[in-house]
């Protein structure tokens, strides 16, 4: 029941701003939805950490970096907002959109461009450990934990994977 009103309040937000999207005047930021594959039954967990201002479940996920294209902007995030280091896939898994609140208090909508990570190894010392909570949990759990009706089917999509196609969501090693 929360997860449904927390839904219907960001529809109604982003539909506040039609006539911004209309315009194009959106913001782009990049994110990575870290996944693994637990050892005890085979099954994909996935990674979500909290906001730092708001305290909800997201994905890590920043803006555009000069020099850095988009997987590998996802792939800094995850490092800087929960620690994880591993292989990004560099073709997008999704889009979501949201409304992101500025350092001024201005909402914004920006539009998510979500990249696969498949996580190698987690690391305690990270710039925002202090900041932010994390845990792993179920796609399914996941995506009715986090408030994004977008991001919620990029999540659930992970879980409906076969385990053949999971295997094609990693990144392979570089051959040498």
């Amino acid at each position: 029941m929360a997860g449904e009103l927390s839904r219907r309040t960001s529809l109604s937000q982003l539909a506040r701003v039609t006539d911004t999207l209309f315009h194009g005047n959106v913001r782009t930021q990049y994110a990575a939805i870290c996944h693994r594959q637990n050892s005890s039954d085979g099954s994909i967990e996935v990674l979500l950490i909290t906001s730092r201002d708001s305290g909800r479940w997201v994905i890590p996920k920043g803006w555009p970096m000069r020099k850095k294209k988009p997987h590998e902007v996802a792939r800094q995030e995850a490092w800087e907002e929960a620690g994880v280091r591993g292989r990004v896939l560099k073709k997008a898994w999704g889009h979501y959109t949201y409304m992101k609140k500025l350092d001024d208090g201005e909402l914004v909508p920006a539009v998510v461009q979500v990249h696969l990570l498949d996580v190698a190894q987690m690391e305690d010392d990270f710039p925002e450990r202090h900041q932010r909570r994390l845990a792993w949990f179920m796609p399914s759990i996941a995506a009715s934990a986090v408030e994004e009706p977008e991001l919620s089917g990029l999540l659930t999509k992970l879980e409906l994977l076969s385990s053949d196609e999971r295997r094609l969501c990693r990144v392979p090693e570089p051959s040498r």
